[in-house]
């Protein structure tokens, strides 16, 4: 009994922390090794464990053996310098530490009085990263405005569309809930549709206006206008537009300008969702896909995409945060403690959908300071050059075509159909991504962009380097001559 495991002992986890810690890095070591993507069928890990919990404790060093033998096949590699896929959801040394060391304290920092430093670490860290990000002083902590850290865009865009739901029903009544119209392009992410569903908009009220390659696929502030006139004469009320800078499927950037002033001009929330590519405009050359973002309510980025900070850790911004606290906020009289009552402080649990929070700014901290914004402009520098060397050899072999602007660090490309036949193309490119990524030597993913069937590549994975991307395009280059061979 000697050697249990206790519930909570400072020796015990300084001895299983090393070991854990041992693991994870020799895991770095070697994570080549792996497949990329995983190659288990459905239902593999059923036949692996046991059907029941163990009566009596396991050895740590057995469960390590299972992880190694029995859950890392299952897990696809999101830090393998050889993926490519949907966008990156970067890791490092210091988001780790930071996120090690929250999961020590472990407070659940709802309120302010629940752990001071865990609420104002956050508005100061998300103060410095509105500044790194050049955000209107609006945004910041010291006027009507500030950050809060959300666990993903979806989140962000939920309780800021339920923020702009409530403002407007107290304005024209609750009753016309059913007229309220929401607006994005059909590039936006589907997080808003299920905000839209969460929120009580009708679906016939969500739109979500068709961005064409005209415009690389941005929103087109002449469509949105003649949109939201037609829903103005047959009395509905436009209330909340999000554009996004770095579309999921091709990373196109809404006019944030022109959206904006209509905005304005119809008395609607303007949110701006930057989740992938807020991080590239901490670089001064990319600063510009912002602009305009002064006329927005809301800002959003996801640090735990291509921001060194580990999943999960969405910062968000708003101008005024009483529009928070009016839709999202409770009072239960087991909360109430004296600097929530004098209106002292920020209560997190006002800004969000759950009430209980972990100390994520701890690892955004960590990052900010232990890499600084050189280096972490450095980093997001040397994923765009990389991307833009992909490009480059696309443009070599005339059997590809880059299908839309590279911008940052996505490029999206497909190979082309002997003969010029769309439906062929589609199922050529199609199987191409099929037999990519079965080699575990490279996982990408695909999006559909006019009715064609598109290839991904985002370069944003911390160990990638100029090796990978060579052979990544290797293996696309060899699949290639093979389905082209069996097309003829």
């Amino acid at each position: 009994m000697e050697n249990r495991l206790k519930p909570m002992d400072a020796e015990q986890l300084r001895e299983y922390g090393h070991k854990m810690v041992d693991f994870i890095a020799d895991y770095y070591k070697t994570i080549e090794n792996f497949p990329v993507l995983s190659q288990v069928e459905p239902g593999y890990l059923r036949n692996l464990l046991p059907d029941s919990a163990p009566n009596q404790p396991d050895s740590f060093q057995h469960v390590l053996d299972d992880i190694q033998a029995k859950i890392l096949p299952g897990v696809t590699h999101w830090q393998s310098p050889n993926y490519f896929a949907y966008y990156p959801s970067n890791s490092s040394v210091a988001g780790f530490v930071g996120e090690m060391l929250s999961a020590g304290l472990n407070i659940v920092g709802f309120s302010w009085i629940t752990s001071p430093a865990a609420t104002e670490l956050e508005m100061i860290v998300l103060d410095w990263l509105a500044k790194m990000l050049k955000l209107p002083e609006d945004f910041l902590s010291a006027g009507q405005g500030g950050g809060v850290i959300q666990g993903t865009a979806s989140e962000a865009v939920l309780v800021v569309l339920l923020a702009a739901r409530d403002k407007v029903l107290r304005r024209v009544g609750k009753d016309a809930l059913e007229k309220l119209v929401v607006y994005a392009s059909d590039q936006m992410h589907s997080s808003l549709q299920k905000a839209c569903q969460i929120a009580g908009i009708h679906p016939e009220n969500c739109r979500l206006l068709k961005a064409t390659s005209s415009t690389n696929y941005a929103l087109s502030p002449e469509f949105l206008s003649e949109t939201i006139s037609q829903d103005l004469t047959i009395g509905l009320i436009p209330f909340f537009l999000c554009a996004t800078v770095g579309t999921t499927s091709s990373t196109a950037v809404d006019p944030l300008l022109s959206l904006g002033k209509i905005a304005k001009s119809n008395g609607m929330w303007f949110h701006v969702d930057a989740a992938y590519a807020g991080s590239a405009c901490v670089c001064p050359e990319f600063r510009h896909y912002m602009d305009g973002v002064e006329e927005a309510d809301s800002f959003n980025m996801n640090a735990h995409k291509w921001f060194l900070t580990n999943f999960d850790c969405s910062a968000l911004w708003v101008k005024d945060r009483s529009a928070f606290v009016q839709a999202l906020s409770t009072n239960p009289e087991y909360l109430k403690n004296k600097a929530s009552q004098a209106n002292m402080v920020v209560d997190y649990k006002d800004w969000q959908v759950p009430l209980g929070r972990r100390f994520r700014s701890l690892k955004l901290w960590m990052v900010l300071r232990l890499y600084g914004l050189e280096n972490l402009q450095c980093y997001i520098r040397n994923h765009i050059k990389l991307a833009k060397h992909f490009e480059n050899l696309i443009a070599q072999d005339p059997r590809f075509e880059v299908v839309t602007p590279r911008i940052f660090s996505l490029v999206c490309f497909r190979l082309l159909p002997v003969r010029n036949d769309e439906s062929h193309g589609n199922k050529l490119n199609h199987q191409l991504l099929d037999a990519v990524n079965s080699t575990g030597s490279a996982f990408i993913s695909h999006t559909v962009l006019s009715g064609k069937y598109i290839l991904r590549f985002a370069v944003g994975a911390p160990l990638t380097e100029e090796k990978h991307v060579n052979a990544a395009w290797k293996v696309l280059q060899d699949k290639a001559t093979s389905l082209l061979a069996e097309s003829l």
